[in-house]
């Protein structure tokens, strides 16, 4: 008897990540209510299922839907606004103005809605957030059909959003009630960096992820300099100020991590913390290069994050993914560092583990939530191939991806993104913005 699913995706090839290193050729996915149900042979699967609808993707390899393990969504809206600058002055001299400006609930709801529609064309499905107006940026996640951790910023300075540190507290924490129980929508602590938040703010902030049972989400080690400066303002540098305040810990993602030592290392593998790595935002700003072959081989969860498209420009997984594993294999002199499998399980599998998502999304597997991206090989640039992993990271790039579901709901179909704003109308939206921060 042929069992009732509502969609079957079949596949040249499927990549699962999990079990990992496998690529099975001719496979299909089911999917009942935005679940998985099984993976199989299509010829099995088809006899198998009566489905409301078969995708048939010839010339596909099908991957899990892509993570962004840190970005700055609302940021699309200043894209190129100071390239060419060094962090402090690109943040002191350019951005932290822009923001001090312009930053509203309607600039994080629009900025939001354009960074999901270019999230979703190069297949990311999910995304962890940390900006200001977290419940703008989760209600334009939510009307893209994306899932999202959003971030409650903290800060000891003020911002349009707020005006000190109660003031983020009380304004995140109240827009995470609201958003309590939605299926996409999940919440983090996002503090700044060790040196935009004070000992006390991280005292609560640890108080508060007990309490909540949600990840910390926060930009460590970027560079050189914040190093330095905390050596002279605290004594010590900041993952050990961090560790001593008890802010680290398995649900903390430090993001960049360019500049450790072997103290730093030692710290982040005791207290089994995670990794968001942005390779182009590191290499834009001149940050330098996160030891990531180390940490992987120290046994830490590391993904890839975008960054914001101020300082990459682009919110391309695909880019990070061949950036990454590049740069691991020319910093360590070790061609065999980070292997194609290994940059896309950063980008899906290691990314959702990082956030808790791993029994969620991250991988095609039975019982998991149905983020799937399809990604053609079929063009001339993708011919021949030899080994469709190989190619998605070294090949392929997001204009290949043709289909993207979340929770097995189309958000991309034939390059086409499925999207209440049509492109016209998202383009307005960036020139409108454009001319006000010109102004």
């Amino acid at each position: 008897m042929e069992d009732q699913v509502d969609l079957i995706v079949s596949a040249r090839w499927v990549v699962p990540v999990e079990p990992a290193n496998t690529v099975l050729e001719q496979h299909a996915v089911a999917v009942r209510a935005g679940r998985i149900v099984t993976v199989g042979p299509t010829e099995e699967m088809l006899r198998r299922h009566a489905a409301a609808r078969h995708v048939a993707l010839d010339d596909h390899v099908l991957i899990p839907g892509l993570i962004n393990l840190h970005g700055h969504s609302a940021m699309s809206l200043m894209r190129g606004i100071a390239d060419d600058l060094p962090l402090m002055r690109w943040l002191q001299e350019a951005i932290w103005p822009n923001e001090a400006r312009h930053v509203s609930p309607a600039f994080v709801r629009d900025g939001t809605l354009l960074a999901a529609a270019e999230m979703l064309s190069g297949g990311i499905t999910t995304c962890n957030e940390m900006y200001f107006y977290p419940d703008e940026a989760a209600s334009a996640f939510d009307e893209a059909g994306m899932r999202a951790v959003v971030g409650i910023a903290v800060l000891e300075f003020p911002t349009p959003y707020a005006s000190n540190a109660d003031e983020y507290f009380c304004k995140g924490l109240a827009a995470r009630d609201r958003w309590l129980g939605h299926s996409h929508i999940r919440f983090a602590l996002a503090p700044h960096a060790p040196y935009t938040v004070g000992d006390e703010s991280f005292g609560r902030i640890v108080t508060l992820a007990g309490e909540l049972d949600c990840p910390v989400h926060m930009h460590i080690h970027e560079t050189a300099q914040e190093i330095a400066d905390s050596l002279k303002q605290y004594g010590a540098r900041p993952l050990a100020r961090l560790a001593g305040l008890g802010v680290l810990g398995s649900n903390l993602i430090g993001v960049h991590a360019v500049h450790l030592d072997s103290s730093d290392l030692d710290l982040l593998v005791r207290h089994g913390c995670s990794i968001a790595h942005c390779p182009t935002s590191n290499m834009k700003l001149a940050s330098g290069i996160a030891p990531v072959a180390r940490l992987i081989e120290a046994g830490l969860q590391v993904g890839l994050g975008t960054d914001g498209a101020a300082s990459n420009n682009r919110i391309d997984l695909f880019q990070e993914m061949r950036q990454a594993a590049l740069l691991a294999k020319v910093s360590t002199l070790d061609a065999t560092a980070i292997p194609a499998h290994v940059a896309l399980r950063m980008a899906t599998l290691d990314a959702a583990r990082a956030l808790g998502l791993d029994q969620i999304t991250g991988s095609i597997r039975a019982g998991k939530h149905a983020d799937l991206c399809a990604v053609s090989l079929d063009a001339l640039d993708t011919h021949p191939c030899f080994d469709p992993v190989s190619h998605l990271i070294y090949v392929a790039g997001r204009e290949h991806v043709t289909h993207v579901w979340v929770d097995g709901e189309l958000r991309v179909e034939n390059r086409s993104l499925l999207f209440k704003n049509n492109n016209d109308e998202l383009k307005g939206l960036s020139a409108l913005w454009q001319t006000k921060l010109q102004c």
